[in-house]
């Protein structure tokens, strides 16, 4: 789900924290920032690593189709979502990942959209089996020359050769619907249709609470579009990991041309010709602040989780073709986390923001992250023991719905929670600024 955050307004003071107290030492401005900045390039080079382990993986499928090579470009896709899963938490601050306007936008193309965007229309990129279990067809695979997608005012791109450059020309071409890039399409093509239930037809591809899409191995092999397929796979993955060398080169602890710019920059380190890039530490606090807030809130609590369960829709879970959106969830939360605490693999990287904080909300802060841990860890276990999260969110199922229910508003109080946060750095937030005006509107 696509969310944008406007640059907020910089140039507020710096001050002590509301009750008085002083800063900690350890938890200032500059040395938070930076602890932030060192797990966002860490979490952003195992991304890259792991994206790359998937990309030779889909490359040895379309080298050798069979059920092994299929069975490992799998695996390495769930891999590669463990590490992605964290990184979450650097969009909406007006980073590398997703900036739409200035200079970082510039140098670094706001690639969010092309790596994790959903949820995807299926039929843009390949065959579904309709209401009438017949396959569909008018998609960018079953296309030969120039393919246009449906929406508003699209753009047609030519798929003679399905390359890294068409599948970018297509993503979000006519709609935020139309996704043919990242993570998302690669999951598709690897799973399948997933579709456990529906709610007006009885479901004939796929069956059990424990099912994923089951996209059979002649799709790769003896299909006529078997090649045209595989194509795509690669396409993709290619473009995947270089969306993210981009993103992860941001981080580098050196600079050179756009290698390490938005680092230096957000730690204030920039000279000479590019001393104007320079984010002050207030206006960096107050982007990253908010962008937590609403991430917390709007895309994890509100997209992720209580469009799909009070719709309920499997359709609006996040990785629904191959079940993995327990993982989702679990690692964005813990992405949140990560960040607040300034620890990256259970290991202190350095001062957090949570350091800061006054000790009594510092203890309202561990009770409500504790009641989250605790209800993630309920849907993990029900989802590699007895459903998935799509069963998990079907109505009939009461126990784990009140539990995604619950979870979901923890979550959004977690989003809140960045308001304080933000106060101890004697940065004001409301509750507008963490909170997307255009979340989806859902009921409970």
């Amino acid at each position: 789900m696509r969310m944008t955050l406007k640059p907020l307004v910089a140039g507020i003071a710096l001050t002590l924290s509301s009750n008085g107290m002083a800063a900690a030492p350890q938890a200032t401005p500059a040395a938070a920032l930076t602890t932030y900045a060192e797990i966002a390039g860490a979490n952003y080079r195992d991304a890259l690593q792991d994206a790359q382990a998937l990309q030779s993986a889909v490359h040895a499928l379309a080298a050798k189709p069979s059920a092994e090579t299929l069975k490992a470009a799998k695996a390495a896709w769930l891999a590669s979502r463990e590490s992605y899963g964290t990184t979450e938490i650097f969009r909406l601050a007006n980073g590398p990942i997703d900036a739409e306007e200035g200079w970082v936008a510039e140098a670094y193309g706001a690639h969010e959209g092309e790596i994790n965007a959903w949820p995807l229309d299926e039929n843009l990129i390949d065959y579904t089996i309709d209401a009438h279990y017949r396959r569909t067809h008018g998609n960018i695979i079953d296309t030969k020359g120039t393919f246009t997608p449906g929406g508003e005012n699209p753009q047609p791109v030519d798929v003679t050769t399905i390359t890294p450059a068409a599948l970018g020309a297509l993503n979000e071409n006519g709609g935020e619907a139309n996704v043919s890039s990242g993570f998302h399409a690669i999951e598709f093509l690897l799973w399948g249709q997933d579709q456990d239930y529906a709610n007006l037809l009885d479901d004939k591809v796929t069956h059990g609470p424990l099912t994923a899409g089951e996209r059979p191995l002649s799709d790769f092999t003896r299909d006529k579009l078997a090649e045209r397929r595989l194509q795509y796979l690669v396409a993709a993955a290619d473009k995947l990991v270089d969306d993210l060398a981009v993103v992860s080169s941001a981080w580098d602890d050196k600079v050179d041309g756009t290698h390490g710019l938005y680092r230096a920059a957000l730690l204030e380190q920039l000279k000479g010709a590019e001393q104007d890039k320079n984010i002050p530490h207030v206006q960096a606090l107050k982007q990253i602040f908010a962008g937590m807030g609403v991430f917390a809130k709007s895309e994890l609590a509100n997209e992720r989780i209580a469009v799909a369960v009070l719709t309920p829709s499997e359709e609006d879970e996040h990785s629904c073709f191959s079940d993995n959106t327990h993982r989702d969830i679990a690692l964005n939360y813990q992405g949140i986390k990560n960040v607040l605490l300034g620890e990256y693999h259970g290991k202190k990287v350095g001062p957090s923001f949570f350091d800061r904080l006054p000790a009594a909300e510092q203890e309202k802060l561990k009770a409500l992250m504790a009641d989250i841990e605790t209800r993630i860890a309920r849907v993990n276990e029900l989802a590699t023991t007895k459903m998935h999260f799509d069963y998990q969110i079907h109505p009939e199922n009461e126990a784990s719905v009140q539990n995604i229910v619950s979870l979901k508003n923890r979550l959004r109080k977690l989003g809140d929670r960045m308001i304080a946060v933000a106060e101890a750095y004697g940065i004001s937030l409301t509750t507008d600024d963490v909170t997307d005006p255009e979340e989806t509107r859902v009921g409970g």
